[in-house]
């Protein structure tokens, strides 16, 4: 049975349905039908995350001087006339509400039919709240934000009780630069509101607000260009033009890469950058010249360590005798990682997406995220298996209750403390 399309003819019978199925499922009973793969997994992670199905729960919203904060740095706020054009207008006369979170979740705006915003009062949708899917259970902001892709949550769908009189669609929002999960839109209503086509409504706006972020960027890197052009024609040596997130402009003396692993904080003067070795970096409008020094990359002696014990503040930092830096890691890069280190002997790729998806036909999507890795780890992997070279030391910095580390993982591989 398609329960969306039920829900477009019979609201109320398809929320019958969900409520047996969702009953069921909670209770361990035989279930009338199964619920959509996205919704069973969700259920999954809640039930091990200890969600309560019963209880509302709610953390406290954030200050309004820390939402200020928030919306004033997120580049959520370059995108919001994309957003605002392409849902607002039909979301208002449809019952619909428009919520915008950031990649934590955190709800920044927050807009649509006034009845229908006091209604997401009363469900605790409001401007500051948290809404992980670990803390208000399946719903189509966290949701998304963990699958990273577009999901519609409907009525008795919704993990904890008390969100069965809602549905939503949301679909996430990622940084083109870097594939970074930047937010989600999501459109929430009343569940008499609920309609099959939201969801693709939804990610075709997403997907246009990608779209303008791409252009802003290719856009910033052509007047970065212009700034580029000269100063390269009078350098010597290897050179390269980079923005600020390390994405190249213009090179000269090397072969072009499309993008630099910088660290997290760049400053001007000598450093040790992955790939080039020693350079010295000086800042430009817009982002930094980077000058390659002759002296040898050296990959002898490199300590490199995993540093998981914070969830979703997950990093990579290496060190040697040219240098340190350090790295923020995406969740499926920290996985990837993780799975390397705990098993020297490395893996294939076939080996890993078996472990990350369940399916060891994903090959291309794993040496796709790899091929990402090496842009700042090239001298220190190696592949056929994937693996780190014999010459750097791996440590791995593992939280308090390590396992599930990765709950979404299909690898139950578990490193001791200490490795």
């Amino acid at each position: 049975m398609d329960v969306s399309q039920l829900a477009a003819v019979d609201t109320a019978r398809a929320a019958r349905v969900l409520d047996e199925v969702r009953s069921a499922a909670l209770s361990g009973q035989r279930m009338p039908m199964a619920p959509r793969p996205v919704i069973g997994q969700s259920w999954e992670r809640m039930l091990r995350g200890g969600v309560d199905p019963e209880r509302d729960f709610r953390s406290g919203l954030l200050s309004r001087e820390e939402v200020r904060r928030r919306r004033e740095t997120s580049t959520l706020r370059q995108v919001l006339p994309v957003l605002r054009e392409g849902l607002l207008s039909v979301a208002d006369v449809a019952r619909h509400i428009v919520v915008v979170a950031d990649e934590e979740g955190r709800v920044l705006w927050r807009e649509g039919s006034a009845p229908v915003l006091r209604k997401a009062d009363g469900l605790g949708l409001e401007v500051g709240a948290d809404w992980r899917e670990e803390v208000v259970g399946t719903n189509g902001v966290g949701t998304p934000a963990v699958t990273g892709r577009p999901v519609q949550v409907f009525a008795s769908e919704h993990f904890v009780r008390s969100h069965a009189t809602w549905t939503c669609a949301g679909a996430p929002i990622t940084d083109p630069r870097d594939g970074r999960l930047i937010g989600v839109v999501d459109v929430s209503g009343p569940l008499e509101t609920m309609h099959p086509a939201t969801l693709a409504w939804v990610d075709s706006v997403a997907k246009l607000a990608e779209a303008r972020l791409r252009e802003t960027h290719v856009r910033s890197l052509e007047r970065l260009r212009t700034v580029a052009a000269p100063l390269l024609a009078r350098a010597g040596g290897r050179a390269l033009v980079v923005d600020r997130h390390g994405w190249t402009a213009a090179v000269t003396g090397m072969p072009y890469t499309e993008r630099l692993a910088l660290p997290k904080s760049v400053s001007a003067g000598m450093r040790w950058l992955p790939v080039l070795g020693r350079c010295s970096v000086e800042p430009l409008a817009g982002g930094w010249l980077v000058r390659a020094a002759d002296e040898p990359v050296a990959r002898a002696g490199t300590r490199i360590v995993l540093d998981l014990r914070e969830p979703r503040r997950w990093s990579v930092e290496v060190s040697g005798g040219a240098g340190s830096w350090a790295r923020e890691l995406s969740p499926r890069h920290a996985e990837l990682l993780y799975l390397l280190a705990v098993r020297p002997a490395g893996r294939s790729a076939a080996a890993l997406a078996e472990a990350v998806f369940g399916d060891p036909g994903r090959t291309v999507t794993v040496r796709a995220e790899m091929s990402r890795v090496r842009r700042y780890l090239g001298p220190l992997l190696d592949h056929r298996p994937y693996r780190f070279t014999e010459s750097a030391e791996v440590d791995i910095l593992l939280p308090e209750q390590p396992d599930p580390l990765f709950p979404h993982s299909h690898d139950r591989l578990t490193a001791a403390r200490g490795h």
